[in-house]
């Protein structure tokens, strides 16, 4: 959703932009390419920062790469000396990159070890996916695969596992998947759209590895606090757990009624607060029917957009 997402941020000379999920920087290159302005790509994955040297707006500087989650996106700019931005844009999930290097454990199209994590092989900051399906109890996996995948048959393919494990550990994406296609039967479709029976497992897999809903969360407050009033920001997602996460954010920041309990206090009434972001439209803008026949990864896109007013922050400034 590349021209949405610029006509959303609208690049003007000067200003300072954050793709807080650069991966092969073409959102960056982009923006970078629409105004003379500064933009700050930040990436967890150790392979998007090599690849990225040989760009051309990195090379001339117009880009610079940080190496992090941009849920920590507040105190990586800092570091670099920028307190505050004009535009932010997040697309959230796993990259196609990411997607198609077998090598990563993210796909369940071809073989490859059983990792998912995003800041690589190396990483000592998370376990790989092997460890929580070798490792966990029953419930456990059966909760990651039902909470994060939304899968029905969570329980059954949970049992599955912990049998199995016992004969062989689990090591590659295609064992794990033949597992679960052997609990999901699925019969074909007539259009021909079947879904593979581990998309589910395996999104809650690298979401729980990588803790991309409470990465999410942290890099909505960092948003908030970093862009400048008038700043943009545009966010893609690619699944119901995350495009719930935003749009309820959206909604409270926007002077919405916040999504609470019943038992909780009662919160000052949002007509009696300014809210520190505007939305420009309350729906989610989906991708073209042009972009979904090119590109059929991108058919349940989500892009989200919000603009920054003038109030403080909801939870205050932070030094």
């Amino acid at each position: 959703m590349l021209p949405e997402i610029i006509a959303a941020l609208t690049p003007q000379d000067n200003e300072v932009f954050v793709d807080g999920t650069f991966g092969a920087g073409g959102y960056s290159r982009a923006i970078a390419q629409q105004a003379d302005c500064k933009v700050f790509g930040i990436d967890r994955d150790p392979t998007a920062h090599e690849n990225a040297k040989k760009l051309p707006e990195v090379v001339a500087g117009k880009i610079s790469t940080l190496s992090g989650c941009f849920g920590d996106m507040q105190a990586l700019l800092k570091e670099a000396g920028i307190n505050k931005v004009d535009g932010i844009t997040l697309d959230l999930g796993v990259s196609s990159m990411q997607l198609d290097q077998a090598e990563r454990g993210f796909s369940f199209q071809e073989d490859g070890p059983l990792d998912m994590r995003m800041d690589g092989p190396n990483s000592d900051q998370r376990p790989p996916a092997s460890h929580i399906v070798n490792t966990y109890e029953e419930k456990e996996i059966a909760d990651i695969l039902y909470k994060y995948g939304e899968e029905k048959k969570s329980r059954l393919i949970a049992r599955a596992i912990v049998t199995d494990r016992i004969e062989k550990p689990f090591e590659t994406t295609l064992q794990l998947a033949e597992l679960i296609r052997r609990i999901i039967r699925q019969k074909p479709r007539k259009d021909g759209k079947n879904i593979h029976p581990a998309t589910r497992s395996f999104q809650a897999l690298r979401i729980f590895v990588n803790d991309e809903l409470g990465e999410l969360e942290r890099g909505l407050e960092a948003a908030e606090q970093l862009l400048n009033p008038g700043g943009r920001m545009a966010i893609v997602s690619f699944h119901s757990l995350e495009d719930r996460i935003v749009k309820n954010f959206l909604r409270e920041r926007s002077g919405g009624t916040p999504q609470g309990s019943r038992h909780s206090p009662t919160v000052e009434p949002a007509a009696l607060r300014k809210a520190p972001f505007s939305l420009p439209t309350k729906k989610a803008i989906a991708p073209s029917e042009k972009e979904c026949s090119e590109n059929p990864r991108s058919r349940s896109a989500k892009l989200r957009v919000a603009i920054r007013t003038d109030a403080p922050c909801t939870k205050g400034e932070v030094a």
